[in-house]
């Protein structure tokens, strides 16, 4: 059942947080609904403007669609993830969506509130919410592309300007974390005194942790011991995002991590059967330990066990 992000996230603050994965193709929807179902937790799908033109994505689209049916007790939104002013733009007029990302955190501040504004005024229309960011994650992932010296932390008072000017919904903040596989150096960590000043601020208001996958240190050795070259690969603790899921961060953005599950999967399956050139061998190895995969990171966000809950809450 597909449903606004608006309530998933009044139920969650300051309990547990949302898990928001990014999908590409029918294995990992047919994982990530299995992982959700089997920890009974309520999730968001999140799509890139890199997703929507992987394939088209009116077939992304349709096989949502399909999962849903194939799923009905599933409780779920889904969400534009980094979308620019076009990509917004184009999932409000589609109507499929449920809410959109407008990401102008690399604009002037101003800039940022303008493009938002107009976002926003458009998607609430349509009954549908907006997701916007203030602060820079550094690091990789698809079109974003920021380098460490570019990257700062969220300001609260701004934040708390940001979001009354702009009216966004949810706000996507720099708390620490990176996009991508090469999150640290050392021991670099979350910071919670950011996360407690903005909801200071903006006390009940829903915040987002973009790059917030862990990268663990299991699948990076499994990785390279099949062949891959993945030296210094480093996310965020799970403890730290534990933690963070009380403190109002209600969404949870996860990609590089089931990006490693992938890969690991590929890797060992031709590794060990070089003799193998079907697809359907390895993916349906996949759609099994991405299954395991969501449902661990929804005990991390403590979102497992809440399906009945959010059922008779909505």
């Amino acid at each position: 059942m597909m449903v606004s992000t608006q309530p998933l996230f009044k139920h969650a603050y300051g309990k547990y947080a949302i898990g928001a994965y990014n999908i590409n193709n029918a294995e990992q929807i047919m994982g990530l609904f299995k992982g959700n179902l089997d920890s009974k937790a309520p999730f968001i799908i999140q799509i890139s403007k890199g997703a929507r033109s992987y394939t088209d994505k009116r077939l992304l689209e349709a096989m949502i669609r399909a999962a849903d049916e194939i799923f009905p007790e599933a409780v779920f939104s889904v969400h534009l993830d980094h979308g620019d002013e076009k990509s917004c733009m184009d999932c409000i007029a589609s109507g499929f969506y449920n809410s959109v990302m407008i990401d102008a955190s690399g604009e002037p501040y101003e800039k940022n509130i303008e493009i938002t504004r107009r976002i926003v005024e458009a998607a609430h229309k349509k009954g549908m919410a907006v997701e916007a960011e203030l602060g820079t994650l550094g690091g990789v992932e698809e079109h974003v592309s920021v380098s460490e010296a570019d990257a700062h932390l969220t300001d609260p008072e701004q934040a708390a300007d940001f979001i009354k000017r702009s009216g966004c919904d949810s706000l996507a903040c720099a708390f620490g974390t990176s996009h991508g596989a090469y999150k640290f150096a050392g021991g670099q960590g979350l910071h919670f005194d950011v996360i407690t000043d903005i909801q200071r601020r903006v006390p009940k208001f829903p915040l987002v942790m973009h790059g917030s996958s862990s990268v663990p240190q299991d699948e990076v050795q499994r990785i390279n011991a099949a062949g891959g070259k993945m030296k210094g690969a480093k996310g965020v603790d799970e403890a730290q995002i534990s933690k963070a899921a009380t403190m109002g961060v209600t969404k949870v953005n996860i990609d590089t991590d089931g990006r490693l599950v992938w890969c690991r999967v590929h890797r060992e399956s031709f590794r060990d059967n070089p003799e193998n050139f079907d697809l359907r061998p390895p993916g349906k190895i996949f759609m099994v330990e991405y299954a395991k995969y969501i449902a661990h990171k929804n005990i991390v966000l403590g979102s497992a066990g809440q399906l009945d809950a959010v059922r008779k809450a909505i």
